[in-house]
């Protein structure tokens, strides 16, 4: 869905919530919205759903909770105000193209 600058965050040493954060950027509320729910699309073709869905209809900020993995969606905006990368910047980044801890 051409989502851009996704960061996977490695934060299971740092706390019980989650395994990994991945976090990613859409250019309209459209786009985000279409992002989400296109994340949901092909996690339930493998039978996995989320246990939790918050913003989907503002669009700005959605987030699906699937428990080892929370998937952040943002609009740029709101990505840059909140920081997650900064707020939880002790967190190893993972490179998910080649399968490691950066």
């Amino acid at each position: 869905m051409k989502g851009y600058d996704q960061v996977v965050l490695d934060i299971h040493k740092l706390t019980v919530i989650s395994d990994y954060f991945l976090i990613v950027s859409g250019r309209s509320t459209t786009h985000v919205k279409a992002i989400s729910e296109h994340v949901m699309e092909e996690l339930e073709a493998e039978g996995v759903y989320p246990l939790r869905r918050e913003g989907q209809k503002e669009g700005r900020w959605i987030l699906l909770d699937y428990n080892h993995l929370v998937v952040h969606v943002f609009l740029d905006e709101e990505r840059a105000f909140y920081n997650l990368e900064r707020l939880w910047g002790d967190a190893p980044v993972v490179d998910v193209r080649a399968g490691v801890q950066a």
